[in-house]
């Protein structure tokens, strides 16, 4: 079996010489010398199987192995590499190689280990497929809208059905982060395995500790009897952890050795005991800010932080709100018996005018009310809330933005923040000043947005 297959090696004359000799094979190949240049690559086309050495200059085999594996869980690597120890290969496959191959190697090798790969993409996909046609069968419909917001949303969800990485989810309040969390397990392996959340912040640091790791008979005064924690009883499935940003900083090195060592220590019990649960995560607060501000562990930071899924308001998704109302309209009106069917022109103009502070979660209230309240087929404006009812919208226009073009807060500043840069010739010292920001958080805003932010321009003369 043969397939389109893309060659990561810094040395260009091997890349030459085995890209020839698989194309003799059958194989469409491509290739790059840089580790970070593939993963662009791979973010722009759809490749079968990736090859890679290990040993490179910039970024290393298995850092690129791990970053394959988080963001494109669905395409098998091969590792080559001179270095064939059992120590080597165990590393790459923990890093999420497909499989290992030491130098000097047979091409014939090379292509049946490639060929297997291509065949095991394949199955994959057709599991993925059947998983995806199952879930069409019973309405799945957990996602709505059309924005190119939830769109991005609902891509990564798919491209993770596949992996465990854990996930970060972020997002205000009510823009419906357990809704992803949900939908990731639901799309994943572990769709069949229960779904256990918490809320982080809902209860003190003794009573959280016991309810993720459970406690022995005596552990405390009221440990009248064991209990197993939520690491235990979600395995087999997924663990959310919401607002992840209030955890107690006392549970924080707790929760960062359990996520390490893949086991959890009972409250009074001196014995470790495994679990088998994907970790989601989610928080909206800005969890830069508690890192640097020591309100957040680093180190637990970037153990959750594998993988993050950023979900937009509801303010920035445009028509997604008429589509979400009438959603609920179906729901509610379901659960409550009335015959409502829709919402009028009149209400949609109000809906898309309101700024929804709640988000999601507001949205739903409000149709819920509203159908409760409602005496016709149709939502009319008397049965909205006085709030949404009466809300005025101001007509605001942004430099740099068309009249009707409708982009997030995020966008608008990013663009600002780059004009400012040039205005002021790329020092960002003074920028930085200039935007009332520390220069750590204008680095950081500059390496989300892929600008470098290590140099600064000199002024012109």
């Amino acid at each position: 079996m043969s397939g389109k297959v893309l060659i990561v090696d810094d040395d260009a004359s091997m890349c030459d010489t085995l890209a020839a000799a698989l194309s003799r094979r059958g194989f469409v190949v491509a290739t790059k010398t840089s580790a970070v240049e593939a993963l662009a690559l791979i973010e722009e086309q759809d490749f079968d199987v990736v090859v890679t050495d290990l040993h490179m200059d910039g970024m290393d085999g298995f850092a690129f192995c791990e970053r394959v594996a988080a963001n494109r869980p669905d395409v098998p690597v091969v590792v080559i590499t001179a270095f064939g120890t059992l120590e080597t290969a165990v590393a790459a496959i923990r890093a999420g190689a497909y499989d290992f191959i030491t130098k000097p190697f047979d091409v014939e090798l090379v292509r049946l280990t490639l060929s297997r790969a291509v065949q095991h993409r394949s199955l994959r996909d057709e599991v993925k497929r059947l998983r995806q046609q199952v879930r069409a069968s019973h309405g799945d419909d957990e996602l709505v809208g059309a924005s190119h917001a939830i769109r991005k949303v609902a891509d990564l969800v798919e491209r993770l059905s596949d992996t465990d990485a854990t996930v970060l989810i972020t997002g205000e309040s009510g823009t419906g982060k357990e809704l992803v969390a949900r939908a990731l397990h639901q799309h994943s392996r572990r769709a069949g395995g229960p779904f256990v959340a918490i809320n982080c912040a809902a209860m003190p640091e003794p009573l959280l500790e016991s309810e993720l790791f459970g406690h022995v008979k005596g552990a405390f005064t009221d440990a009248r009897a064991p209990r197993q924690g939520l690491f235990l009883k979600a395995s087999g499935g997924t663990l959310f952890l919401d607002e992840i940003g209030d955890l107690p900083i006392g549970m924080q090195p707790k929760l960062l050795r359990a996520l390490q060592e893949r086991t959890v220590r009972p409250v009074g019990s001196d014995r470790e005991e495994p679990y088998d649960a994907r970790i989601l995560t989610a928080t909206n607060r800005d969890i830069e800010t508690e890192v640097e501000e020591r309100r957040f562990r680093e180190d637990l930071y970037y153990r959750i932080n594998v993988v993050r899924i950023q979900v937009s308001p509801l303010r920035v998704r445009g028509n997604d709100v008429l589509l979400l109302a009438q959603h609920f309209v179906k729901r509610f009106s379901t659960e409550s018996g009335k015959p409502v069917v829709g919402i009028s022109t009149p209400v949609a103009a109000k809906l898309l005018a309101y700024g929804w502070p709640g988000n999601v979660r507001e949205l739903s209230n409000c149709i819920e009310r509203a159908v409760a309240f409602t005496r016709f087929e149709e939502l009319g404006v008397d049965d909205l809330p006085e709030k949404i009812r009466d809300y005025r919208g101001t007509d605001l226009s942004v430099p740099g933005v068309e009249a009707l073009e409708v982009i997030p807060l995020e966008e608008v500043e990013r663009r600002y923040i780059l004009r400012v840069l040039e205005q002021l010739h790329g020092n960002k010292t003074v920028a930085a000043e200039a935007l009332g920001l520390d220069r750590r958080t204008l680095y950081r805003k500059l390496e989300r947005y892929g600008e470098p932010a290590e140099r600064e321009k000199a002024p012109p003369p």
